[in-house]
C-alpha cells in the first residue's frame, strides 16, 4: 500500500512541475518580444534581451553596463547570436533604441584581436553613441583591438595600472622548411599566381611578398591611426611620431597621452553615465539572453555526432592562438 501511495505521490508531483514548467515556459515568452536589429545587411528578428539590476536606484530610467571582455573574434561562438561580435551588437541595437537606458556603460577587458571584428565593433559603438552617451570603463587591458573600439565611446575612463594603447598591426605566419627538409618531407604546390601561397611556411618568401604583406599591414595600420586621431582629436602625425609605434601604456599615460579622458574605476564610469544621461539616481542593469535549452549543450561545447549522440568537452577558456594569414590588433606580449 505504501509503495503505491508512493508512486501517486510522485506521480502527482511530476504533472505539477510538468505544469509548472509550462506555464513558466508561456510566461517568459509573453515577456519577450521580437525586435528588428541592423546586425548586418538584413534585418535579423532577435528576442529582446531581460534586464538585470546591478546597482538600484530611485529615478525613471536606467543605465546598462555591457561587457567586452577577452579576445576579440568573430570565431568564438556567442550566447545572443552567432558570435561574441554579434553578442555585442545584439546588445549595444537594444540599449540605443530603448527610450528607458538613457546611457551605457561599456566595460572592456580585452587585449584585442582580429582587425575585422574589432572594426565592426568600433562602428557598432558609434552608431550607439549616436543615440546614447557610452561611457568606456577600461580593466586590466583594453589594448590593440580593445583600445580601438574602445574609441567609438563618448567618453573613456581607464584604471591607473590598465594595460591600453598597443595602436599597431600584426600578421604572423611560421616557417617549417627547414624542419620539412629533415624528416625528408618535400612539400608539391601548384599555384595560380605568384602570391597565391605567400605565407607558405613551406618556403622561404621572397623580397616581393615581404613587401606586400607589409604594404597590407600598414594599409590597416593607417586606419587604425586615422581613426584614433579623429576620435581623440589629436593629430595623425603626433601619433605616428609617438605614442602609436605598438607600444602598451598604463592608464596614467594613456591620460598623458590624451588616449582616454579621465583615470577611474567602474563606479567613476556609472557616475559619469548618470551625468551624461541626465539620471543622477538611475540604477545599472546587465542585459540576460533568454533561456534556451541549447545554451546547455554550448555551455558544455556539446557537439552531436552522426549517430545522434551528444558529446560533451568540457574545457578551459580557449587559449591566445593566432590564426596564420590573419591580421590582429593585438599587444606584442599577447602574441605568443
Amino acid at each position: 500500500m505504501s509503495k503505491t501511495r508512493s508512486g501517486c505521490l510522485w506521480g502527482v508531483l511530476g504533472v505539477v512541475l510538468l505544469f509548472s514548467l509550462l506555464l513558466n515556459l508561456a510566461l517568459v515568452a509573453g515577456r519577450t518580444k521580437s525586435v528588428s536589429a541592423n546586425l548586418g545587411t538584413t534585418a535579423k528578428p532577435i528576442e529582446r534581451l531581460q534586464e538585470q539590476v546591478l546597482v538600484k536606484g530611485s529615478q525613471a530610467g536606467r543605465i546598462v553596463q555591457i561587457p567586452l571582455r577577452g579576445l576579440i573574434s568573430s570565431s568564438i561562438a556567442g550566447r545572443m547570436g552567432d558570435s561574441m561580435v554579434t553578442d555585442l551588437k545584439i546588445q549595444l541595437h537594444q540599449a540605443a533604441n530603448d527610450p528607458e537606458i538613457k546611457a551605457i556603460v561599456l566595460a572592456i577587458d580585452s587585449p584585442g584581436g582580429e582587425v575585422t571584428a574589432s572594426d565592426i565593433i568600433y562602428n557598432a559603438i558609434r552608431r550607439a553613441r549616436e543615440k546614447k552617451p557610452v561611457v568606456v570603463s577600461m580593466g586590466s587591458m583594453a589594448a590593440s583591438g580593445g583600445y580601438y573600439a574602445a574609441c567609438g565611446g563618448s567618453y573613456l575612463i581607464a584604471n591607473d595600472t590598465t594595460f591600453t594603447g598597443s595602436i599597431g598591426v600584426i600578421i604572423q605566419s611560421f616557417r617549417y622548411n627547414d624542419l620539412l627538409n629533415k624528416i625528408g618531407v618535400e612539400p608539391l604546390t601548384f599555384k595560380s599566381g605568384a602570391f597565391k601561397d605567400m605565407l607558405s611556411g613551406t618556403r622561404e618568401m621572397t623580397p616581393a611578398e615581404r613587401e606586400y604583406i607589409q604594404a597590407l599591414v600598414m594599409q590597416t595600420y593607417g586606419r587604425f591611426v586615422g581613426i584614433v586621431a579623429k576620435e581623440r582629436k589629436i593629430p595623425e602625425a603626433e601619433l605616428r611620431a609617438g605614442v602609436a609605434d605598438g607600444r602598451v601604456v598604463t592608464g596614467q599615460d594613456a591620460l598623458a597621452a590624451k588616449l582616454v579622458d579621465a583615470l577611474g574605476e567602474i563606479d567613476d564610469a556609472y557616475a559619469k553615465a548618470r551625468e551624461l544621461g541626465g539620471v543622477p539616481d538611475a540604477a545599472v542593469v546587465v542585459y540576460e539572453e533568454p533561456f534556451r535549452l541549447g545554451r546547455l549543450f554550448r555551455f558544455f561545447g556539446a557537439e552531436a555526432s552522426q549517430s545522434g549522440k551528444v558529446e560533451l568537452n568540457i574545457s578551459a577558456m580557449p587559449l591566445l592562438q593566432l590564426e596564420p594569414g590573419r591580421a590582429y590588433l593585438l599587444p606584442s606580449i599577447c602574441v605568443p
